[in-house]
């Protein structure tokens, strides 16, 4: 059962982004061109998502545990460390400069489309590297030993 609603779930996620036009790099680079050729419509796609969202964790928090699991899975980090500031940098650079964000490439897969295939490649292959460097670099419990 988790399976198939992964799926619907991922389904309406890539109908909405396909619909909305964020699978076209273009519309979304529009967005950050404010001298040029400037397009708001990401802005109402997002804050479509913020409305959605906010409903969606209203609902799901005013129960005791989700629908399939026993109990809800929160991040307890709240450090705003460098480590997050260079994530968030990254994302925003690359999103910047591919039109793509990576939840938005996915869907785009379907479109064929060569430029698709190397962005979620390099979101792939820096994923590795990021996963191969924090396994190197020491814990902050070991650094202070």
């Amino acid at each position: 059962m988790r399976l198939v609603l992964a799926y619907l779930i991922g389904l309406i996620f890539g109908i909405g982004i396909a619909i909305s036009g964020m699978a076209n790099p273009a519309k979304v680079l529009n967005f950050f061109d404010f001298a040029g050729s400037w397009d708001p419509s990401l802005m109402f796609v997002m804050g479509g998502a913020l409305i959605t969202t906010f409903i969606g964790y209203r609902l799901a928090f005013g129960r005791k545990a989700p629908l399939l699991s026993d109990g809800f899975q929160l991040p307890t980090a709240r450090d705003i460390d460098l480590r997050l500031i260079g994530g968030a940098a990254t994302f925003g650079i690359g999103w910047g400069i591919a039109g793509f964000c990576p939840g938005g490439a996915l869907p785009a897969l379907g479109t064929g489309r060569w430029e698709v295939f190397v962005f979620v490649g390099s979101v792939i292959v820096g994923i590795l590297i990021a996963k191969a460097l924090q396994s190197s670099a020491p814990t902050a419990t070991q650094a202070k030993a």
